[in-house]
């Protein structure tokens, strides 16, 4: 049973034009052998983009690519599913499978765009890509955990191929609580805001991490207005 604090101020940073990710995992020329993928989770990327930058046509296969926008708006091009921009409150998926290209654009005149994008190894290989997006609209506000994509929850807003996997987010008033879910893996991540001092740690700010193994139904709370994204593996 363990609860790692990983905290933003030590993950991997890459800039370029326009942009800066900071990743949890060993991603290109970052390489941590003790830090490559936490459960089927192999990458899990934080992407600010000045608008009319991100990443042009590049390829991926056999990956289950989740994108959470947290601000701005990111207009998405790829060889499956039409061009489209994604904004707050709605969650795309990107099911590579034999193989897909795409580029990710901050749209130009809506701010910096910060997401999230989660990379999960799917249960099959070599299946038809596929894409879809959801709106979560307004179930985010009720300061519970909301799955917002799974491969086994019916009331997930959209579906991915890994069986085991379910992303919950949640936004969280001061001194609000919330119960975290009974599965064995969890990847909790800070967001935006921050969460009070607990057993598990000294107070989390935006950017911080819990991975939370064999330790299920912990409870949080919250410091200030924070945005949480719960990854549970059961």
């Amino acid at each position: 049973m363990s609860v790692e604090v990983r905290r933003g101020s030590v993950r991997f940073a890459t800039r370029g034009e326009g942009r800066i990710t900071r990743h949890s995992f060993s991603f290109g020329d970052h390489y941590d052998p003790d830090n490559v993928g936490f459960g089927p989770m192999v990458c899990h990327d934080d992407h600010l983009l000045r608008g009319g930058a991100g990443y042009p046509d590049h390829p991926h296969r056999d990956l289950e690519i989740v994108t959470w926008v947290l601000s701005g708006a990111l207009v998405h091009t790829a060889s499956v599913g039409p061009p489209t921009t994604v904004g707050t409150g709605r969650v795309q998926v990107l099911s590579a499978g034999t193989g897909v290209s795409h580029s990710e654009i901050a749209e130009t005149g809506s701010g910096p765009t910060r997401f999230v994008q989660t990379w999960v190894r799917p249960d099959e290989s070599g299946v038809a890509p596929s894409y879809n997006t959801a709106t979560i609209g307004d179930a985010l506000a009720s300061g519970e955990l909301v799955p917002v994509v799974s491969g086994r929850h019916r009331s997930a807003a959209a579906r991915i191929g890994t069986a085991s996997a379910t992303l919950y987010a949640a936004l969280l008033g001061a001194g609000d609580t919330v119960v975290l879910p009974e599965d064995p893996l969890q990847h909790v991540f800070v967001a935006t805001g921050s969460l009070a001092r607990s057993s598990l740690a000294e107070p989390l700010s935006a950017g911080d991490a819990f991975r939370i193994t064999d330790r299920p139904g912990l409870t949080l709370t919250a410091a200030s207005p924070t945005e949480l994204l719960v990854w549970s593996f059961g």
